[in-house]
């Protein structure tokens, strides 16, 4: 019997939040290397407060975040739209450009390669002849092919992205659909925020509801059941936004994973209820 390989992102006894307050809480589970995984839930169930803690811009209240086997900076991650600036005087390529940055630091100049690279990334986006457009004369579906774009280029094993298909046109989702998908077949951990249920159905096998608590996390086809659905909007319902501060501690004897790696036996990718 091979040994089962340790999960991309294990996640233990995990509550996340602002001013100590939880916005998700008591999540616990692994997530495979090459998961393709929508994050779904109702509104404020706590979908982008994850991916923050993922991406490491938010710090846990309580429990712990591990991702053993992925290298420094090897992780993407596609903020919901507003971290740049339409007024700004900035082109296409060079917004496109900075998803090199790890390579060529904050004042070097890019080589040929590089530059082709850029094109290539535009071109697999549809944006060839944008190069020299200023960012701000994009549409919205337009300025997220550009982000896509920039994506590419950061060419990292992890990819986190928080509602990439919002307020964009259904030409643009369904060509980023297909980025998204081929991601995956190029074996890429994808966790991406989503809204529209059915578009879940069709290209995401596994699904995490939350409803400020994990709700269910599995193939796609046991976690949108009727049953899990009304659930999520129960604890939506029920939640309440002046519950006092969280005070979670992960225990002194959780094992490590170098300990567990070899004796889970749990299905990957399953968080649980504390």
């Amino acid at each position: 019997m091979h040994p089962v390989p340790p999960p991309l992102i294990r996640i233990e006894n995990l509550t996340l939040g602002y001013d100590r307050h939880p916005a998700v809480h008591h999540l616990s589970g692994d997530i495979p290397a090459g998961a393709l995984v929508a994050v779904i839930g109702p509104n404020g169930a706590g979908k982008s407060t994850l991916l923050k803690g993922l991406a490491g811009e938010l710090r846990p209240i309580g429990g712990r975040i591990l991702m053993p086997t992925l290298p420094p900076g090897a992780l993407a991650y596609l903020p919901q739209r507003g971290e740049i600036d339409h007024s700004f005087p900035v082109s296409v390529f060079d917004v496109v450009a900075m998803g090199l940055w790890r390579e060529i630091g904050a004042f070097g100049s890019l080589s040929r390669t590089q530059r082709q690279q850029v094109r290539d990334a535009l071109a697999a986006v549809g944006l060839s002849g944008f190069e020299s457009r200023p960012i701000g004369s994009l549409s919205g579906g337009q300025l997220q092919r550009a982000r896509f774009a920039r994506l590419i280029l950061q060419d990292a094993p992890l990819i986190l992205l928080d509602e990439p298909f919002a307020a964009i046109d259904s030409r643009t989702v369904d060509d980023l659909v297909q980025l998204i998908v081929a991601w995956h077949r190029e074996g890429r951990t994808v966790l991406t925020v989503v809204h529209d249920l059915e578009q879940v159905r069709r290209h995401f096998p596994t699904s995490l509801l939350l409803s400020r608590e994990p709700v269910a996390f599995g193939p796609t086809p046991q976690v949108l059941t009727p049953e899990m659905l009304a659930r999520a909007r129960r604890l939506s319902e029920a939640f309440d936004e002046d519950a006092p501060e969280c005070h979670i501690e992960l225990p002194e004897d959780t094992p490590s994973l170098a300990a567990t790696a070899h004796a889970h036996h749990a299905p990957a990718g399953t968080p649980h209820r504390h």
